[in-house]
């Protein structure tokens, strides 16, 4: 709270992204945006700000800090949320602020064989979660977020929740890896029971699901198909639970198994 008993900003612009269910990294971007555009400009209160000072921050990420376009426009979208959702301004002077336009480049693409050489060098869970967002299409998050009962073996389908846009698909099952992902389960399998047996075993549920179902974290349909190997502390609910993996993990094994492949 500030002196006038108010939630402070970055908690005000907290409460904003949470109430349109924005995602967990979308909240961590933005508040880490307006931070430092606050800091930039000396911590002055952005409702004291506008155009000017919106161009010099963005300019100065373009010029002395050489980010990219995209890494730019994800700045700009942060300010347009501040001061349209939270400090309930109209936007018309940041419309006209500079927009860095992305440039148009061509994706890179393996080859099929320079796919077959990757995975031959990685093993485990990384090369599993490859090998899925290969044959599915899946992007990195959505594959790690997998929860058990979005497996379906007999229709041969993923069903992807919250994918971007906060849309739900569906997507095939590659026929290449599904024995291969069913002994994986079954290790999953057995690690949650042993986490049963002390007293752990649940993960973090999706919106209100934890109020409605508390004891479904528990349960073996809700848990991550690419599980973290240790606990976390979560201090909301002060219970230890088990995260899917890192991305950092997946793209570490990425890099390596490129490097050695040679490509």
């Amino acid at each position: 709270m500030d002196d006038t008993g108010k939630p402070r900003l970055l908690d005000q612009v907290r409460q904003a992204i949470r109430l349109r269910h924005y995602s967990p990294r979308t909240e961590e971007a933005y508040i880490g945006w307006i931070r430092r555009f606050i800091l930039f400009h000396g911590k002055r209160h952005p409702a004291e700000m506008s155009a000017e000072e919106t161009n010099a921050f963005l300019s100065d990420l373009a010029s002395a800090k050489h980010v990219s376009a995209s890494t730019q426009i994800q700045a700009l979208c942060a300010l347009m949320f501040l001061y349209k959702d939270v400090l309930g301004q109209k936007t018309e002077w940041i419309d006209v602020a500079v927009r860095p336009q992305r440039p148009s480049r061509l994706p890179v693409v393996l080859t099929r064989e320079e796919v077959r050489r990757v995975l031959g060098q990685m093993n485990g869970a990384p090369r599993l979660a490859v090998a899925l967002l290969y044959g599915a299409g899946l992007r990195l998050f959505e594959c790690l977020e997998l929860r058990v009962k979005d497996m379906d073996f007999g229709g041969g389908e993923i069903l992807i929740r919250d994918g971007k846009g906060r849309k739900d698909r569906v997507t095939m099952l590659p026929i290449a890896v599904r024995e291969q992902l069913l002994e994986h389960l079954n290790a999953v399998r057995a690690i949650h029971r042993r986490d049963l047996g002390q007293g752990a075993g649940s993960v973090t549920m999706p919106d209100a699901m934890a109020r409605k179902y508390p004891n479904a974290c528990r349960e073996w349909g809700w848990q991550w198909v690419f599980p973290a190997s240790g606990y976390y502390y979560d201090h909301e609910t002060q219970v230890e639970r088990r995260h899917h993996l890192h991305e950092s993990v997946i793209q570490k094994a990425m890099k390596d198994a490129v490097r050695r492949a040679g490509i």
